[in-house]
């Protein structure tokens, strides 16, 4: 199959191009026809090898090369085999999932635990935006940050893949949510059902005046001491993200926010999606909402297989409105 391999650390052009065996699905594995995969800040992140200190610790990044291969955390597409063990899925079912990489690749091999049926009503485009960024916005509004209907929600960077995926989400939890982003995008972030949007150029959501029970914080524009001022006495800060950078960061906003957790009388938490379970089970959940209409993927920019080097060079410039998307 051809795929796309990561061989050392650098930018989009390191990305090789090439054939590699067509993986075998184990006994509890699905081998998926990849239809549509999409982009995420994590590929390029894992691309370059940063930040740096991420080297260090335990995960899929080495100290010199990179362990994973092939980038490509969401995917959409077909199933071409399935193992002994599988019971669920046969061949030409219609499924979506976030594999831990693989889906810069013409075909890969998904646990069955993990693959979920693809939502009817969605293309293979708009399905394949869904999983890593519907499941962090998901996670981090109902698990980390208890959501609840009425509450007054903030989502600092509402105009991403995970933003677009939270101001629905948490209009569909029965949430108040205001949505921060920069002028050109107030109209799409007001048209997903935000009650207000706050223009970061203008105006400073930290010094506003006004209070939240919940903040999530995926662009990490401004630190943890000053989120905290928006935040309700009992309100929670949830980290989704942060700003770039070759050595520490995200890694160093995110710990700098959650460092004062002890001493406040908030919750300062971080979101966790890697390392959740039930993955399968929450992207059913987040199908339900989609059938409803209640949650539409927001897709900037569609770029062909060929193309992954570009698409990542586009999201790595960090604008994007929505989802980058790739299609096979």
């Amino acid at each position: 199959m051809k795929a796309f391999v990561l061989r050392s650390y650098g930018s989009p052009d390191v990305l090789d191009l090439t054939d590699v065996d067509d993986p075998a699905p184990g006994d509890d594995e699905v081998l998926v026809r990849i239809r549509a995969a999409s982009v995420q800040p994590a590929d390029w992140h894992l691309m370059r090898g940063e930040p740096y200190v991420s080297r260090l610790m335990p995960g899929p990044l080495g100290l010199r090369t990179p362990k994973i291969k092939i980038l490509g955390a969401d995917m959409a597409g077909l199933v071409e085999a399935v193992g002994k063990d599988v019971t669920e899925f046969r061949p030409g079912d219609e499924v979506f999932a976030m594999p831990k990489g693989g889906g810069f690749a013409e075909y890969v091999c998904v646990k069955e635990s993990e693959l979920a049926p693809k939502p009817a009503s969605l293309t293979f485009e708009q399905a394949a935006a869904v999983p890593l960024a519907a499941l962090t916005a998901l996670l981090a509004l109902r698990d980390s940050g208890g959501i609840r209907p009425g509450q007054r929600v903030l989502v600092n960077g509402a105009s991403g893949g995970v933003g677009t995926f939270a101001v629905q989400l948490a209009k569909a939890f029965g949430a108040e949510v205001t949505g921060v982003c920069s002028t050109r995008n107030t109209d799409l972030v007001r048209s997903l059902g935000a009650d207000e949007v706050v223009d970061y150029t203008k105006e400073d959501f930290t010094r506003a005046g006004r209070r939240y029970d919940l903040l999530l914080d995926i662009a990490g524009s401004r630190p943890g001491s000053a989120c905290r001022r928006v935040l309700t006495r009992k309100g929670t800060y949830v980290a989704v993200g942060g700003p770039g950078g070759r050595w520490l960061q995200p890694a160093g906003h995110i710990f700098g926010a959650l460092a004062s957790g002890p001493f406040v009388s908030q919750r300062m938490l971080m979101a966790d999606v890697i390392g959740a379970a039930d993955s399968k089970r929450n992207l059913v959940t987040l199908t339900g909402l989609i059938e409803a209409g209640k949650v539409t993927p927001v897709i900037d920019r569609c770029y062909p297989f060929a193309e992954i080097p570009a698409a990542i060079r586009y999201q790595e410039e960090g604008r994007s409105r929505g989802k980058v998307v790739v299609a096979f």
